[in-house]
């Protein structure tokens, strides 16, 4: 060692490692919050089918008729209304949001900055506080990446399988109205 050189006595060496270790056990996530979807679009078109009888049915006609169309539609689209479940554009998930943005980033540089001057040599404590930041730093911004992208995901799933349900849908819709049109009904 050189005489130009202080040292930082060892005592003082390990009080600082020690609370920094301390201090780095405190640096904790917070929980995560409920984040409920909140959906602006428009409802969907009303699954009903207005059918008004063209040649006198009777109402026991009317109901053999929309009860036959509504079984033959099904079996055509593989979609049936009356199946138990909420509708898309109803259901509202949970999921957890996570951190707010930039946490990762900042716990990280946090962290690595405490680690990297607590393992340095004690003449270097500030170069390896600084690099330990960056290393910290980067690795939280991937964990804050890598929670965007699953929040990304989630959302194009939903709305990928609301598109295929209101698809399915419209396409009961279709064929029922095909149906009942055929039976000598007017439909709407």
């Amino acid at each position: 060692m050189n005489r130009t050189q202080k040292s930082i006595p060892v005592p003082w060496v390990a009080a600082l490692a020690l609370a920094g270790l301390l201090l780095a056990g405190c640096v904790a996530q917070p929980p995560p919050r409920p984040v409920q979807r909140v959906y602006n679009e428009a409802p969907p078109p009303s699954p009903d089918v207005y059918a008004y009888p063209l040649h006198g049915q009777t109402p026991q006609q009317q109901d053999r008729d929309h009860y036959e169309c509504s079984q033959w539609a099904t079996q055509q689209t593989g979609f049936d209304p009356s199946a138990p479940g909420v509708p898309p554009h109803e259901r509202v998930r949970v999921v957890s949001a996570g951190p707010p943005p930039g946490t990762g980033t900042a716990v990280g540089a946090v962290t690595g900055a405490i680690i990297g001057a607590a393992i340095s040599r004690p003449w270097e404590a500030a170069t390896g506080a600084l690099a330990g930041a960056v290393v910290g730093g980067a690795i939280g911004n991937a964990a804050d990446a890598a929670n965007a992208q699953e929040a990304h995901t989630v959302v194009v799933n939903d709305r990928r399988q609301a598109a295929v349900q209101e698809q399915k849908a419209a396409n009961y819709r279709r064929a029922i109205g095909a149906c009942l049109d055929a039976r000598g009904y007017s439909v709407r």
